[in-house]
């Protein structure tokens, strides 16, 4: 992903179609030149539409787009002619949208699925024309429903990056370094802090042909859950994978702790991210002789499954493979 291409939150005005009108028409022929009401109805406005496609990965297209307008209906006409509907504006967006009213800020919907449509804006209905209006004491009705006005409004799109692994860990634990071993992605790769500022999405091979999606995600640090550093950004992507591994290297002060913190910024956050699978995975573990790894063992957290690791020697690769699909399909 291309580090000006990858955009996860926009802000755009939609409107809707207004409906047409109903006509007020009566029927005049040669040898009826008094028929009775035949006025059509209007036509529906367009609607504003949000479909879901599995191949889009950013809002690119809509940074650009702010203003998006669906057509009106067309006024009903005389002989019983319907006017023909306002044309609808579907705008495709990738899986993990979440459409949020800016007003309120309150989640209107979600698109999850390839092809699923959401009315983001809907066209009003046009008005019925004076022929529905006829009645034995009323033979000639002389008005008609007007069309229904359009939807209008702010609306606010976030992507929450769809994956099956998402990678949980401070600044510089080696996230994007084990994606770019264990997939073809190529995450920047730098010793400084915030070396990822976008999410970066990897396609991992294991046994048999199969195969799961790995998400590194920036770097989380304590007080994420009020913005700090880029936390909000990078916690709310970590909600839409379905297990997390948490990241913490070897040369850590203390394990635990740094697990510990990790974990309570998501539990602050959003305590439901606390019901996904967990795994832990020590980095940077190539600088350890056996000796260091049996005195570190000691001080993992033991209420989840753990593995040492190098991604630089392709230490506990497979093995850590293999615990992340054990718990993808738990």
């Amino acid at each position: 992903m291309a580090d000006s291409n990858f955009i996860d939150y926009v802000k755009i005005f939609a409107k809707s179609g207004k409906g047409g009108a109903g006509s007020v028409h009566f029927r005049r022929e040669k040898f009826e030149p008094w028929g009775g009401p035949d006025g059509g109805d209007g036509g529906r406005g367009g609607h504003v539409i949000l479909r879901g496609n599995s191949q889009m990965w950013t809002l690119l297209h809509l940074q650009y787009q702010k203003h998006i307008f669906a057509t009106n209906g067309v006024n009903g006409q005389g002989a019983l002619k319907t006017g023909c509907d306002g044309d609808d504006v579907t705008i495709e967006v990738p899986l993990g949208t979440v459409v949020r009213d800016a007003e309120t800020m309150e989640v209107l919907f979600e698109i999850t699925e390839d092809k699923e449509e959401h009315i983001l804006m809907k066209g009003g209905r046009g008005g019925q024309g004076n022929n529905h209006f006829k009645t034995a004491t009323m033979r000639t009705p002389r008005f008609a429903q007007p069309g229904e006005p359009c939807e209008e409004g702010w609306r606010i799109l976030e992507l929450k990056v769809l994956a099956d692994v998402g990678l949980v860990g401070f600044p510089n634990a080696g996230k994007s370094t084990l994606l770019s071993v264990v997939s073809a992605a190529k995450p920047k790769i730098a010793d400084y802090a915030f070396t990822t500022l976008e999410p970066n999405l990897g396609i991992v091979s294991y046994r048999d042909n199969r195969s799961f999606v790995m998400a590194d995600i920036p770097g989380i640090i304590e007080g994420a859950h009020e913005g700090k550093g880029i936390g909000l950004r990078f916690l709310r992507h970590i909600e839409r994978n379905s297990v997390l591994l948490f990241m913490v290297p070897a040369d850590s002060n203390d394990i635990a702790a740094d697990y510990e913190v990790l974990l309570n910024e998501l539990r602050l956050y959003n305590p439901e991210l606390l019901d996904k699978q967990r795994v832990l995975a020590i980095t940077k573990s190539d600088m350890l002789d056996d000796e260091l790894q049996e005195a570190l063992e000691k001080t993992v957290p033991t209420d989840l499954p753990h593995v040492f690791i190098s991604s630089v020697a392709h230490k506990g690769i497979d093995q850590l493979k293999d615990l992340l699909w054990k718990a993808i399909n738990e």
